[in-house]
């Protein structure tokens, strides 16, 4: 565990490679993006209220009325708010996402505590990748249950606190192990199965690791962080600071689980192709793995439609995309969508389920009314990375995201912003941007 705990403490940002660098800053790209289109659903507004009253304080800030909170109060309410549009990146292995809660717990301790050098930025960051990404693999094979994000994000955002914090390798391993007994090991497949506000835990697992971090400066002793430090886990934290995680994560173009992007990828590819209306069809068959297949709610919220295959795949005919308009309303009550939701029947396949997690397979049959029966290829969603989309796929995404709630001028500014930050950006400058409406 001590080449770990040197890690998080001693790594520079001239430690970094270029590449890594360039992704960290793709990530906040990304998910900032996200973030700041979060803001407009109902759970954002709800959980920003409840920081601001629950969780005293004034040093950082909630997104984006420019309300405050505490550090840990921050990171629980905009890690809710990024997590409550399901956009953001993940990694395969953990089955979840990372920068959902580290990337909002940087910026609150960076606040909090003074960072104002964009380099040490992103290298926390990166080091807050490093660390979740590595735990979520360690946490999914020593423990029982599938559990959400939250449980890891604790011990990425406890990390980032010491480092930030400046405490000992002593108060380092007291922050992981606080970190890891109070994160949110909740189980992930009940969302799934009854899709609501709680979703995937990352804002508390953000708060949870920020805390830890704090409780551990002042004395609070925590269990022993299993997944990091025991012997039968101990390749997966080998390699650290040789091999970058942060170059894993996945990129989603369209704000629905993971799981549900390669059959919408299939059917849209069948559109292309064939060029049939949507008004032609007369029955839809996907075949995928079985987590996949558990995606099944014809929704009436955001939530629902967000962990839907079949509102996915109905959207993505009707549409040509999956947007927020259509995982909001009008979206949710467009009866074009929801009959083609209501057609679509998920089988799960041997050869897919035992692919997965690391390949995340679909293959569409789309019926048509004059009796053809068109069947996609094997798809699997887009910004894998093994093939991952360039960086102004990226931009795209965050533009389309980012300005109907900002306007263009204001989501311009804050993406050249990010951008700027390894070649000597101001970071509190780029921070103030994501506060962008009057409190």
């Amino acid at each position: 565990m001590s080449d770990v705990i040197s890690f998080i403490l001693n790594t520079k940002y001239d430690d970094l490679p270029e590449k890594v660098v360039q992704d960290a800053v793709r990530a906040l790209v990304d998910t900032l993006g996200v973030g700041m289109s979060g803001v407009q659903t109902e759970m954002s507004r709800i959980i920003a209220t409840h920081a601001a009253h629950m969780f005293g304080g004034s040093t950082a800030q909630i997104w984006p009325g420019g309300h405050r909170a505490s550090a840990a109060g921050a990171a629980l309410a905009n890690g809710i708010t990024i997590d409550s549009l399901d956009a953001h990146d993940g990694h395969k292995l953990t089955k979840g996402h990372v920068g959902c809660g580290v990337i909002p717990a940087a910026i609150a301790l960076a606040q909090a505590e003074g960072v104002s050098d964009a380099q040490e930025f992103l290298n926390l960051v990166t080091i807050g990748y490093e660390i979740g990404t590595r735990a979520g693999i360690a946490l999914h094979v020593s423990a029982c249950d599938y559990h959400t994000s939250g449980a890891w994000v604790a011990l990425a955002t406890a990390a980032m606190g010491a480092r930030v914090l400046g405490l000992d390798e002593t108060l380092t391993r007291e922050a992981l192990g606080i970190a890891e007994y109070h994160g949110p090991r909740s189980q992930m497949m009940r969302v799934i199965d009854a899709p609501t506000m709680v979703k995937d835990g990352s804002g508390w697992g953000a708060m949870a690791g920020v805390s830890a971090a704090y409780l551990a400066r002042d004395g609070f002793t925590g269990a022993p962080a299993i997944s990091v430090d025991t012997d039968d886990l101990a390749s997966i934290w080998s390699d650290i600071g040789t091999r970058w995680y942060i170059q894993d994560q996945y990129i989603k173009l369209y704000p629905v689980c993971r799981w549900a992007q390669p059959a919408s990828e299939a059917v849209m590819a069948l559109h292309r192709d064939h060029d049939f209306s949507s008004d032609e069809i007369t029955a839809i068959r996907v075949e995928s793995f079985h987590e996949a297949k558990r995606l099944n709610a014809i929704p009436t919220t955001t939530e629902q439609a967000q962990y839907s295959l079949p509102f996915s795949v109905g959207a993505a005919l009707v549409k040509g995309t999956i947007g927020v308009d259509e995982v909001m309303e009008p979206g949710l009550s467009n009866p074009d969508i929801l009959r083609l939701a209501r057609m679509v029947q998920i089988e799960e396949t041997d050869t897919f389920n035992a692919a997965f997690p690391a390949r995340r397979f679909a293959q569409a049959h789309i019926t048509l009314a004059d009796g053809r029966v068109l069947i996609s290829d094997v798809t699997e969603a887009q910004g894998d990375p093994e093939d991952p989309v360039s960086h102004e796929v990226i931009r795209d995404k965050y533009l389309r995201l980012t300005v109907p709630p900002m306007g263009h001028t204001k989501a311009k500014a804050l993406l050249t912003a990010i951008e700027a930050l390894p070649v000597g950006g101001d970071l509190h400058a780029m921070i103030a941007q994501l506060s962008y409406q009057e409190s």
